[in-house]
């Protein structure tokens, strides 16, 4: 409520309040006290603005001044020097590596065998071609994965360390 009353005022005594705000205040001020003190405290502060202060001036080089600084500043590095080549390269490893992992595990479920509807064609299958079953539930056991999953971890701790230290040094 109180800040209310002050932006009223505030508003009468800078003229840019409606009519119907005028009337409102000027009755206020007419009949509360607390109105009246609040309006003179900020009348006397809206004359102390205007009379008593200046605005500063800035020097008549400002602008040139301003100018000179930032000429004198160099400009940030290229992009290139400040990303790491190896971290993209291991990026592009990764997803190669899981890229050609998923093809080589499609091309292997695949049944070679299935005839298309004609009999012309020579079906084989892989027992044909001689090539061992490999059994992927003993090569992705736990212990397995447990160490993998590790490794990695380790491996990404030591990266991030790496890239912190960097980051230190440079600071």
């Amino acid at each position: 409520m109180k800040q209310q009353m002050e932006e009223q005022l505030w508003s009468y005594i800078d003229g840019s309040a409606t009519a119907s705000e005028k009337l409102f205040v000027e009755k206020m001020l007419a009949t509360d006290e607390e109105w009246k003190a609040k309006y003179k405290e900020q009348l006397d502060l809206h004359q102390l603005l205007l009379n008593e202060t200046e605005l500063e001036q800035p020097s008549m080089r400002f602008t040139k001044n301003v100018m000179d600084s930032i000429a004198g500043m160099e400009p940030k590095a290229a992009t290139r020097t400040y990303i790491n080549k190896y971290i993209i390269r291991s990026i592009a490893a990764f997803f190669i590596i899981t890229i050609g992992g998923l093809l080589i595990y499609s091309l292997s479920q695949v049944n070679w065998g299935a005839a298309s509807g004609t009999s012309d064609i020579i079906s084989f299958t892989t027992q044909d071609l001689k090539i061992p079953q490999v059994d992927f539930s003993k090569l992705f056991s736990n212990r397995v994965l447990n160490i993998v999953l590790m490794t990695s971890i380790v491996l990404g701790l030591m990266v991030f360390d790496g890239i912190l230290r960097r980051k230190k040094s440079a600071a």
